[in-house]
């Protein structure tokens, strides 16, 4: 073979060459020629990843809110039925009579009746 038919061959690598050439080619890329040229897409990752966690983290902080305001929601409710519980036992008509017995007052006898013009 002459020196033409050589060079016109396709180059047949080892393994642990083809290795060596796919880290070469690593390094290529991450080099700083390679960074630079991709400074844009990096700021935009960057801004991304601070959004996400900016986003985390409100989200986070809601919840708490909202935890705090159901807390505040359930005892609210428990105030309530407790307060109406009370006023049931204070409108009934022995609690009436009884508390009217304090201040003097006495149920009447004959029943109520309407008068009439």
């Amino acid at each position: 073979m002459n020196s033409e038919e050589k060079e016109n061959q396709p180059l047949l690598l080892t393994p642990a060459q083809r290795i060596r050439n796919d880290w070469r080619s690593l390094v290529d890329k991450v080099s700083y020629k390679a960074i630079v040229n991709n400074i844009p897409y990096l700021a935009f990752i960057v801004f991304l990843c601070v959004l996400y966690i900016s986003n985390s983290h409100r989200a986070i902080e809601m919840q708490r809110e909202l935890n705090a305001e159901n807390k505040t929601l359930k005892e609210l409710r428990w105030k309530y039925m407790d307060v109406k519980s009370q006023l049931m036992f204070v409108k009934a008509e022995a609690q009436v009579i009884k508390n009217a017995e304090t201040i003097g007052l006495k149920p009447s006898l004959l029943p109520a009746y309407k008068i009439k013009k």
